[in-house]
């Protein structure tokens, strides 16, 4: 139920409504007037699990409560004519608010209602607002019809009226409470899904299930997700559809490797190389991506004074993911990736038929051969560990780093199903805090050689020379960075590779 939404009795109409109100509760207003009202949020629903609606309407943009309809924050804005990014509107309460909820993430339309509408302010005996109410009829673009509500939006200060007009509804004039929130039915009146797609996996695997059933049941979530975000990640939508179409890409071919005896070898030889090859044309793009996105966190590490010379190497930056994004775009619209992805979900659907002759572990049950890999990935994690130190070239801990998205996918697409949460998450957390450490490292490695390689276009550029001073001065800065990622490296490895954490990956996983 939604507590700021009611329904009116089926046979009761607008007009009859109207005049119920005003029959039992003191109101002001009640004209009939169309109405055009907006819904936002991201494409995987991060307002909707805040428990929040973005909604424009009558010249404002505001975030409201879904359960109960108070209007957090608003700010006058034009209707969004293009997909909204928080940091786009004027500074305020409303900007901060979504910049925290939505982060990097584009404000899409949902769904648009028009209809008509009678609004009423419930008065007090002072002649004071303490409710407002509407009542609706409202239709998805002016089409699908949906059912009539009233809609509940309280006054601040006036708890006691609120629940008093609430009672008055549903006592005394048959109004029941909706539900389900006016934009989840008007999402589903269009054939899409409240809440956005989740990039998560999360499936209820049994330890007794065929390795190759979890397997195809893993990746057929992770190819979901990805031809969930294909269109957006072409059409630059936002940021992050790239980001979760390669955070699946991998994952997959994580599982490909290590859950490679479930599939017949010659078949899975070829996708392991195509989606190779799709990781490679999606990963300029991505690269820079990131690059302009952190940008300013690059202008934070130099001296003030030096911060504004930066800008050639950002227009040079910015030109290349032009540049990146046009080829990848060519490349995701070919019939090469198209038909790999086809390609994929048939061999998915028709894995558990094949003869097993060729495929030594497809029948073993999942925990049995998930738990093998994560205990063999693990001692090898501790193995390649072991042999870093301070002066250790950058490979070796790069190799580590790859070693360890092995380790941390198996936990999370396996893992985290099929073994006691109270071992998995500790294990994941102490994981991600080691690749940390390696990532950071990682980064800065790449991006001191990035910015070497880039010197003599940025040079070439008006304001050239001041620009490549100030890279000077940020190489310098990553430089310290990486060597502090290097000290720190010892402490996480330790506490990844200790010998409780041992003994719990050698019992758990047995």
């Amino acid at each position: 139920m939604t507590a700021g939404e009611l329904l009116p009795p089926d046979d009761m109409t607008l007009a009859a409504a109207g005049e119920a109100l005003a029959s039992r509760l003191p109101v002001r207003g009640g004209d009939v007037r169309p109405t055009r009202r907006s819904y936002y949020d991201t494409f995987d629903g991060l307002l909707y699990a805040a428990g929040r609606s973005l909604v424009h309407e009558d010249g404002h943009l505001e975030l409201v409560e879904r359960d109960s309809g108070a209007v957090l924050c608003r700010a006058a804005a034009d209707r969004p004519a293009k997909p909204l990014f928080a940091r786009e509107l004027e500074p305020g309460p409303l900007r901060d608010t979504l910049a925290d909820l939505a982060g990097a993430r584009a404000l899409l339309a949902l769904v648009e209602l028009r209809g008509r509408e009678r609004r009423f302010d419930v008065l007090d005996d002072e002649r004071k607002t303490v409710v407002r109410l509407a009542l609706a009829e409202p239709a998805v673009n002016g089409h699908t019809h949906l059912r009539a509500r009233l809609r509940i939006t309280p006054v601040r200060g006036y708890d006691k009226e609120l629940a008093r007009v609430r009672a008055t509804l549903e006592a005394d004039l048959g109004f029941i409470a909706a539900d389900q929130p006016l934009v989840d039915e008007a999402v589903r009146a269009t054939g899409a899904v409240p809440g956005g797609v989740s990039p998560k996996v999360e499936l209820a695997l049994r330890g007794e299930q065929r390795a190759d059933a979890a397997a195809v049941a893993v990746l057929r979530r992770l190819l979901e997700v990805m031809e969930a975000n294909l269109e957006g990640a072409i059409a630059d939508l936002d940021s992050e559809f790239l980001h979760d179409f390669r955070v699946s890409l991998r994952r997959s071919r994580s599982v490909q490797r290590e859950l490679r005896r479930v599939f017949p070898p010659e078949p899975l030889q070829h996708f392991r190389a195509e989606f190779r090859w799709l990781q490679q044309v999606t990963g300029d793009s991505r690269d820079l991506d990131v690059y302009v996105l952190e940008f300013g966190d690059f202008r934070e590490l130099v001296p003030e004074a030096m911060r504004s010379d930066l800008d050639p190497l950002l227009g040079v930056l910015e030109a290349r993911r032009r540049d990146a994004r046009l080829k990848m775009e060519k490349a995701l619209r070919s019939e090469r990736a198209v038909s790999l992805l086809g390609e994929w979900r048939s061999l998915l659907d028709g894995l558990e038929a094949l003869d097993s002759a060729e495929r030594p572990t497809a029948a073993q049950p999942i925990a049995e051969v998930a738990g093998a890999r994560i205990r063999k990935v693990y001692r090898r994690m501790r193995k390649m560990g072991a042999e870093i130190g301070p002066d250790s070239p950058a490979e070796a801990y790069h190799e580590l780093r790859k070693k360890g998205k092995e380790l941390r996918y198996l936990l999370e697409l396996f893992g985290a199903p099929l073994y006691p949460g109270e071992v998995v998450r500790p294990m994941i957390k102490t994981l991600k805090a080691l690749q940390d450490v390696l990532g950071r490292h990682q980064d800065r490695e790449v991006q001191r050689a990035t910015l070497h390689a880039l010197a003599a276009e940025v040079a070439r550029r008006r304001d050239g020379t001041g620009a490549v001073m100030a890279m000077g001065a940020l190489v310098g800065r990553l430089a310290e960075d990486e060597q502090a990622a290097r000290l720190q490296f010892a402490e996480r490895f330790a506490a990844f590779a200790a010998k409780d954490q041992r003994r719990l990956v050698r019992d758990t996983f047995a």
